[in-house]
């Protein structure tokens, strides 16, 4: 007898028969905790989420998903759906639950006559990004290469071409869909329409995705992308003209103000290093002369302590933070709230909260909004505020398990400080550890420290 963690929290016991016949179901295999890759598998990105769910189901196609999906509804099972694993909140695994890995069904097919890409629902924005620049398009995806592709989709899907080609979820025209009955249907306009609109942006309750069809978009294989430093005395001054200056940008344009530290680069001079900065991440989606046309008011505010702007493939720029958020190593949690306003006493209160964040790798983001992500009608999609101006991402990211409560407790700090300007509503792939619509009815806790196992998990 296996005993599993049932919906409910209690527990379920499954006869050890029926655990057998469910693994000869699987093409891609049935992982155990007794298993020598449990450890492995197990891992997700956030090295705060240290879960061991009762079985792994490692699904090569839709046929295992649906196997999977019956014998969790036959035993009444805790189940979790694992795309990327990149989820901050680290709703990709569960505690003595069934979890259905698709992490291994990463293919990628691109009509570039039709401009469309059909991708497997645990391919990452990396595998989607290599096969559309080979033909000159893009999918509007994430800013961290290794994200997976289905959750971020499923909770809107933020990244550089948001302003011009709106959110991944906007793109999204087709997904195939395993229902909690167990049928594998086909989401579009035509079948099942109600069912893509929840897909676009409403979160990840709705069904397993096992594969997804994207509208794709000319871009690259150059892009202009600015990145520039000031320091801590014109932090305030700097996302004043962030503020102001964003307001009318082209919707060409996609840019981040960050509040955070500077690291210890060669670019940087060294008195600035680990100090209190402010940063600009521009990307221009059209061409390299216009980009750097576009962006130069971006560039000539104020003194900058460093720019590091550039003219750089399109591929670059998707990976340039990938080293800012490594898998397994660190620990994070996030929170956000869209902004209807940032008036000066925000801007104020904003950087004296940088300056209190508890590692240096912490960060206030602001996101700036607008453009065609703004212009889609509510009948379209279930992604909401979409009429706010900014959403402010805050990440507290840090490496030892000791540093939990203070980076916890500063995220919350700041989200309380930020309400008055709050024009409401959260992004949904940016919830703290558990929270979110798409942890509804989890029992199972995400701040026990992770051990080595974890850790090495790749």
């Amino acid at each position: 007898m296996l005993e599993l963690m049932a919906r409910s929290g209690a527990t379920a016991t499954v006869p050890e028969r029926y655990v057998e016949d469910f693994a000869e179901q699987l093409r891609g295999g049935l992982v155990r905790p007794s298993d020598p890759g449990y450890d492995t598998v197990r891992g997700v990105w956030n090295g705060m989420i240290d879960r061991r769910p009762g079985l792994i189901a490692r699904c090569a196609g839709a046929a295992d998903v649906m196997a999977a999906v019956g014998f969790a509804r036959e035993h009444d099972l805790l189940l979790a759906v694992r795309g990327g694993g990149h989820n901050v909140s680290g709703n990709a695994v569960c505690d003595g639950g069934l979890v259905i890995d698709l992490s291994a069904s990463r293919a990628v097919h691109v009509d570039p006559a039709g401009r469309t890409a059909l991708a497997q629902a645990g391919a990452t924005i990396g595998d989607l990004d290599h096969e559309t620049q080979a033909f000159g398009l893009a999918v509007p995806m994430g800013v961290v290469s290794q994200t997976g592709i289905t959750g971020l989709t499923l909770g809107g899907g933020l990244g550089w071409l948001r302003r011009r080609y709106g959110l991944s979820s906007d793109n999204l025209l087709h997904a195939d869909v395993v229902t909690a009955d167990g049928r594998l249907v086909t989401a579009g306009p035509e079948d099942h329409p109600d069912l893509l609109w929840a897909l676009r942006g409403g979160g990840g309750n709705f069904g397993v995705v096992t594969s997804l069809t994207y509208r794709a978009h000319p871009v690259g294989p150059e892009v202009f992308f600015a990145v520039v430093v000031h320091p801590r005395s014109d932090a305030s001054g700097a996302l004043r003209f962030f503020r102001q200056w964003q307001a009318t940008a082209p919707d060409e344009v996609s840019a981040i103000g960050v509040l955070w530290h500077a690291p210890s680069v060669d670019e940087i001079p060294a008195e600035y290093h680990g100090s209190p900065v402010a940063l600009y991440l521009a990307m221009h989606c059209g061409s390299p002369a216009d980009g750097e046309r576009a962006l130069e008011p971006l560039r000539e505010y104020g003194s900058p302590i460093a720019d590091l702007s550039a003219a750089m493939s399109y591929l670059d720029v998707q990976r340039y933070l990938d080293a800012d958020y490594p898998a397994h190593t660190k620990r994070y949690y996030w929170k956000s709230r869209f902004l209807g306003d940032l008036p000066d006493e925000a801007v104020d209160v904003l950087a004296g909260l940088n300056d209190a964040a508890p590692t240096p790798e912490s960060t206030l983001d602001l996101w700036q909004l607008g453009g065609a992500m703004s212009r889609v009608p509510p009948e379209d999609s279930a992604f909401g505020g979409r009429s706010a101006p900014l959403l402010l991402a805050i990440e507290a990211n840090w490496e030892h398990a000791r540093h939990d409560d203070a980076c916890i407790t500063w995220v919350r700090r700041v989200y309380a400080a930020v309400e008055p300007y709050a024009s409401g509503g959260e992004y949904v792939n940016f919830p703290g550890c558990g929270a979110g619509p798409a942890s509804a009815g989890r029992r199972s806790s995400c701040a026990r420290p992770a051990g080595p196992a974890a850790r090495r998990a790749t």
